[in-house]
């Protein structure tokens, strides 16, 4: 049986009309395809073909029109079929009538058309043909019945199948593109690249990968036409959901079918492997790449630098880039950009500055995301007259800024406690026709709840739900922790029982701020009923969470249970952090209170 079979397709309509397909479609004329057709239904000697013929190459429509109000349009369809027109003019009078008449025609007529076309190999027009079907969202359930009756050529079928399983992907209908694929293999029309490639490529951004590793399997047991690219897009797929050992399976398969993989190859399987933070083995691969005399290109740099400057391992970026020199590639924009991004970030600003001069005197033109690296930076140092002056040369450089700017900016200004700077920054970026988003409110809601101005920044998160933009989970958490900070518990869970009921998923940080507050309140039952019921709605108690327990369980001075929850934490196999340990010192021991642990802890004394 077909393993596309458990995909579950929508359901869609089967009428034979075309294009509305609609059963339930008014119109005020009766089908002329119908029995109940007015229409008299005049013999073949009744038209002058040659006639007719020479009115449709002429678009003469008005007095076409006037000669087929005398009989059925269908049947002078029908005409036109067995005379052998040519296929350009049955194709204007089909549209023609489509045009004029609305539904008349049905999918076995609009198969013979595509047929025609296929025979006389102009694709263009099947493809623009198909192309309207598939704008409609149709269901091709009786396209293929047609045309396994009509066509005698198998492989004219697989022409049109495969442009109408393409013109569903470029319409964005990959549940009916599926469809399409899995009728060709019950029908026995064979596929090509050209319709399964754009499809596993729209499978892969949609995120659908478990279909994808379907369509994949089936696509290999048909046999069908595959290339490169097939491959690449299925690895790509794979990648990106951390499934690196199936991935290492399709290049095996690459390699079977004759195809050796690419620069292009490893750079997807590199790239997955940065996203996913394993660097070091994104490093041996550009080792096995050199070693079997495929060369890196710039991408490759590239990905390696910014996955390097991600992972906080500056030292290596720069070792890549230094290397991707002596390979003669000259690093451009984007290598530059991962390169300052990582500085800045390290707290290495002089060098950030140091390489922005340095892409200036290459000729490089710093872009804004160069310039939003720059500003994150001066940000970071509290340097916000510097970051502020560097919006301004953006703009002095012809560039514009974007959301990120500006958030970062009102983020930075948030955080020093100026709100009124940070509102100044959003009311210019409104100016500029810039729109706030979710992380834009996020950084002033926080900015205020900071201050302790819990009211204020309910008032934004109304204003932002009022824009249009819904409240995420860092929203909820940033309120949460206001509240729980002034002792309003209670208005704290209510915000948890609404972001539950608006379909987000509560974090570890959420349950963690809430237990935090009700020990903050003395109130250590709740606090250990929000742990019960966080472990409920399968969020399992972490490292932090039980740091929390344990020093609100000291400072309420029940210190064996505070050491209950001690042994039970190393019991689960989490690992002490910095903050436990200063708990322990300074909530145990510092009081006379020697936990009682079997070898578990290090060395602690109360002086470390």
């Amino acid at each position: 049986m077909n393993c596309l079979r458990r995909i579950q397709f929508p359901k869609r309509c089967v009428a034979t009309r075309f294009p509305s397909l609609n059963p339930n479609l008014k119109n005020s004329r009766t089908p002329f395809s119908s029995p109940n057709s007015t229409y008299s239904t005049l013999n073949s000697h009744s038209f002058d073909i040659p006639a007719i013929t020479e009115l449709i190459a002429k678009q003469h429509w008005s007095k076409l029109k006037t000669l087929v109000k005398e009989t059925n349009p269908s049947l002078l369809l029908q005409h036109l079929f067995n005379s052998e027109a040519h296929p350009d003019l049955i194709l204007s009078y089909f549209k023609w009538t489509q045009k004029e008449f609305g539904d008349i025609h049905n999918v076995e007529e609009f198969c013979r058309v595509l047929l025609l076309l296929a025979n006389a190999k102009n694709y263009s027009r099947i493809r623009a043909l198909l192309d309207d079907f598939a704008k409609n969202a149709h269901s091709n359930s009786t396209i293929f019945h047609s045309l396994s009756v009509l066509a005698r050529r198998g492989c004219v079928n697989s022409v049109i199948v495969d442009m109408l399983v393409w013109a569903y992907v470029k319409n964005g209908e990959i549940d009916l593109a599926l469809e399409g694929f899995d009728r060709a293999g019950d029908y026995g029309v064979r596929l090509s690249a050209l319709s399964c490639n754009p499809m596993l490529i729209l499978l892969v951004k949609e995120g659908r990968i478990e279909v994808v590793e379907s369509v994949y399997k089936e696509i290999i047991r048909r046999r069908i036409g595959v290339n490169v690219v097939t491959f690449d897009v299925v690895i790509n797929g794979l990648c990106k959901v951390g499934k690196f050992q199936k991935a290492g399976d399709i290049v095996e398969d690459m390699k079977a079918w004759g195809f050796s993989p690419s620069v292009v190859t490893y750079n997807t399987i590199i790239d997955g492997y940065c996203k996913a933070g394993k660097m070091y083995k994104a490093d041996a691969l550009l080792k096995e790449m050199v070693a079997k005399r495929i060369c890196p290109n710039e991408i490759t740099f590239n990905i390696l630098i910014d996955g390097f400057c991600k992972d906080k391992n500056v030292t290596a970026a720069k070792k890549v880039f230094e290397e991707m020199q002596s390979q003669g590639l000259q690093p451009n924009v984007v290598t530059y950009n991962s390169l300052i991004n990582g500085l800045c970030g390290n707290d290495k600003f002089d060098e950030a500055i140091g390489l922005q001069e340095k892409m200036l005197g290459l000729g490089l033109k710093p872009n804004v995301v160069t310039y939003n690296a720059l500003i994150n930076g001066f940000c970071k140092k509290k340097m916000l007259k510097e970051a502020r002056e560097m919006l301004d040369d953006i703009g002095n450089r012809g560039l514009a800024p974007n959301v990120i700017t500006f958030n970062t900016l009102i983020d930075a200004y948030s955080k020093d406690g100026r709100m009124d700077y940070a509102l100044l920054l959003r009311r210019m970026m409104l100016e500029m026709g810039i729109c706030p988003n979710v992380s834009t409110y996020n950084c002033l809601i926080g900015g205020f709840c900071r201050e302790g101005n819990v009211k204020e920044a309910r008032k934004l998160s109304k204003e932002m739900e009022g824009n249009g933009l819904k409240a995420d989970l860092v929203t909820y958490n940033i309120l949460i922790d206001a509240l729980c900070k002034k002792g309003e518990t209670r208005k704290a869970i209510r915000l948890l029982d609404e972001m539950i009921e608006v379909g987000l998923n509560p974090s570890h940080l959420t349950y963690n701020t809430m237990i935090e507050g009700y020990f903050r309140e003395g109130n250590s039952t709740a606090a250990v009923n929000m742990r019960t019921l966080m472990e409920k709605r399968r969020r399992r108690a972490n490292i932090v969470t039980y740091n929390v327990l344990i020093k609100g369980f000291c400072q309420k001075g029940k210190l064996e249970e505070a050491n209950k929850l001690l042994n039970e934490m190393l019991e689960k196999g989490l690992v002490p952090n910095r903050t436990t340990y200063d708990v322990l010192r300074d909530e145990m021991m510092e009081k006379g209170f020697i936990p009682d642990i079997d070898g578990h802890l290090y060395n602690v004394s109360i002086s470390s």
